[in-house]
């Protein structure tokens, strides 16, 4: 009587494997030196090394990578705190402006010492300063129908933008400030509270400095400010 022929070598499923080490992660208790002798993929060279050198390498890897982030963290929080404290000195100068001209003068002094801006320009219409008993000192200036259409057009119907700014918008916008040869850029927000209050303008020779991707959050908070405070330093409290 002929044997029976051996059946093939059944091979198994990798990932039933896979689903049945993990429902059950119990397997390797009492087996130790089964994970010594299992090989797996180096991750930065070829051939293999053991399963618990690679769990090692993985692991201080996922280490690295937490320490990397917290550390970003960290980094983002210590420059939002030096953003607040920057913020902060900058409204609270302004709030204790005596009038207008300081009011200018407080936000220029600030923005350049604490924010990397050299060149402020505040344009309000005649209505805020044609009841002043002398004419205004810059930064601030007297808006008129040339200036607005130039930073109307800047805008091109935003409330607030960063843009380049040529040579000749410099002079004709900040011609208390020497313009650069070359073109620089600059963030412009509209001053409203009701009623148009003006345009104001942070401007730097450097061209990206104030870049068009940038957000324009910081720039809408200060004209916010500064508007509320024009209308406050009115007549009724000189």
């Amino acid at each position: 009587m002929s044997r029976a022929a051996p059946e093939p070598r059944k091979t198994l499923d990798p990932d039933r494997v896979a689903e049945w080490l993990a429902t059950h992660p119990d397997f390797f208790v009492g087996r130790e030196g089964l994970l010594q002798q299992l090989r797996v993929p180096h991750p930065e060279a070829r051939g293999a090394t053991s399963l618990l050198e690679r769990l090692v390498h993985d692991l201080r890897t996922r280490a690295e990578q937490a320490e990397w982030r917290l550390e970003q963290l960290l980094e983002s929080a210590r420059h939002n705190e030096a953003q607040y404290r920057r913020t902060r000195e900058l409204v609270l100068a302004l709030v204790e402006a005596p009038d207008r001209d300081a009011l200018g003068q407080a936000l220029a002094t600030q923005l350049a010492e604490h924010f990397a801006t050299p060149a402020v320009a505040l344009w309000c219409p005649a209505s805020l300063t044609d009841d002043e008993p002398r004419p205004p000192q810059a930064p601030r200036q007297v808006l008129d129908e040339h200036a607005g259409s130039r930073l109307a057009a800047l805008l091109d119907g935003r409330a607030s933008r960063c843009t380049r700014l040529t040579p000749t918008d410099w002079k004709r916008l900040l011609p208390h400030v020497t313009a650069p040869r070359r073109s620089g850029s600059c963030a412009i927000t509209r001053l409203t509270l009701g009623e148009p209050l003006g345009y104001l303008v942070l401007a730097s020779p450097d061209p990206d400095h104030f870049r068009a991707s940038m957000d324009t959050l910081f720039t809408e908070y200060v004209g916010e400010v500064v508007a509320r405070l024009l209308v406050r330093l009115g007549p009724h409290h000189d």
